[in-house]
């Protein structure tokens, strides 16, 4: 199993927010008059998800056949503590969006969200490895484009893991706060899972000179571990870790002098246990894990982790999350209920946004909640996941943001296989990161088919 985090599409609609939103219209219009049906084109998309797997469903014996000798073949295995795996992973998006001025649907884009390679080792029974690749802002092809796609290593960690109560990690990883950091994207509930503000790892779009990492990532040492407390029935995981944040030069940035960010957080799993390669988590198990209730918190600290040269605040951020999944009884399926709540300070002046070398971190409050329910009766190849979410999100400095989404889930083998077809209305997409003072956008609304494949 392999868990990752991505900021890309949020990262990818504000690097070039006015071509995302200035394609050609669709024709679902007489003149200026706005006639489409929303929940009609809802239900349009959903048919055409349907239809598509429909036309799949036979050769879906084939299909899983070929799949098991291929994963066996990707790993190659000495004894029990002797061996590597090789693996692979990508997601796609196909998305329609509101145009700002005519108010009718553009025509559809295509985004290469994730391309991702995997490679696993163990050399002895203590001694781990793990490297991965991405694909940094795929759809950043043009010229003008900043950052530039790049095809690089996304995580290069070496693991000593000596017992379940105490690990250490080292290398460029993810750094432990929210769960929806350490799920990363393939293994979410939904495939458009970052909504609410990055901490600074994610925020940031480079390594080096003026970044703090990226796609949650940073370089840095990382403890781990679990137990069973018995003060309360429940399973106690922790994790926290030292990494250099961001890393400003001696003349711009907020952190001239290079202090280093600390984080870490804890989870208390008071039903079953989460099983999850070291500190890394799922947002659903699909029923697979029985009942989970967990609760956690996370933190991140960094003197001088925001703003600019002359204007320029330490960095410290708060988040909790749940995660309730209930399989119901007598075969009624499975409903799962993810929520989060972040709480952001990085005080630093609004003169800052005028900075050039300005880290312009978020400043304030933010919170979402997901809702699933997935249908116990197999259709075809797959089962249905219907859910609703709502998030907000609150700057100090800036105007309020929101959205709400709703759409289904078609669940093939897991995360290995799945498809999304959901409707978002909000502002999110036109006021994006941008938290400087007067930022305005209006709220848009915007259709995807969304699949994620994993071997």
């Amino acid at each position: 199993m392999y868990k990752s985090n991505d900021n890309f599409q949020m990262k990818i609609k504000n690097t070039n927010l006015e071509s995302f939103i200035t394609l050609d219209q669709l024709g679902f219009y007489t003149g200026n008059k706005r006639t489409v049906n929303y929940i009609g084109m809802h239900l349009f998309l959903l048919l055409m998800l349907i239809s598509a797997l429909v036309l799949f469903a036979s050769n879906a014996h084939s299909m899983a056949g070929a799949v098991a000798p291929i994963k066996k073949m990707l790993k190659v295995q000495t004894d029990e503590y002797r061996w590597i795996s090789l693996g692979a992973g990508y997601r796609g998006t196909g998305l329609w969006t509101e145009n700002a001025n005519s108010g009718n649907l553009n025509n559809g884009i295509y985004s290469n969200d994730n391309a991702r390679l995997y490679l696993n080792g163990q050399f002895n029974q203590y001694l781990k490895f793990e490297v991965n690749t991405e694909c940094f802002f795929c759809n950043n092809t043009s010229s003008g484009d900043n950052p530039r796609m790049s095809y690089n290593i996304l995580d290069a960690i070496v693991k000593l893991e000596y017992n379940r109560y105490f690990n250490i990690w080292g290398g460029r990883m993810l750094a432990p706060t929210e769960r929806g950091e350490l799920s990363g994207p393939f293994f979410q509930a939904t495939h458009d899972a970052f909504k609410t503000p990055f901490f600074s790892q994610d925020f940031s779009t480079k390594f080096g000179d003026g970044g703090a990492g990226r796609y949650g990532r940073d370089d840095g040492v990382t403890f781990w571990g679990n137990a069973e407390p018995g003060i309360i029935p429940g399973t106690l995981g922790y994790a926290m870790g030292v990494f250099r944040g961001l890393d400003s030069s001696p003349a711009a940035g907020p952190n001239p002098n290079g202090t280093i960010l600390t984080a870490a957080r804890i989870t208390y799993n008071f039903l079953n246990p989460e099983k999850n390669p070291g500190y890394y988590t799922s947002s659903t198990y699909y029923g697979k894990a029985g009942d989970i209730l967990a609760l956690a918190f996370g933190m991140s600290y960094q003197k001088n982790g925001a703003g600019s040269f002359a204007h320029r605040s330490d960095f410290l951020g708060f988040t909790g999350d749940l995660l309730f999944e209930k399989v119901l009884p007598r075969n009624m399926g499975v409903t799962t209920l993810n929520a989060e709540y972040k709480q952001f300070y990085a005080d630093y002046s609004t003169a800052a946004f005028s900075d050039r070398d300005c880290f312009c971190m978020f400043d304030g409050k933010s919170w979402t909640v997901t809702g699933l329910y997935m249908l116990p009766t197999k259709i075809g190849i797959g089962h249905f996941q219907p859910y609703g979410r709502f998030t907000s999100i609150q700057p100090n400095n800036s105007s309020n943001r929101e959205e709400i989404e709703t759409g289904v889930n078609y669940i093939i083998d897991g995360f290995n296989a799945r498809i999304s077809a959901y409707y978002q209305h909000g502002d999110l997409l036109m006021k994006g990161l941008n938290y400087a003072p007067g930022v305005s956008g209006p709220a848009l609304d915007v259709f995807k088919i969304s699949f994620q494949l994993q071997i």
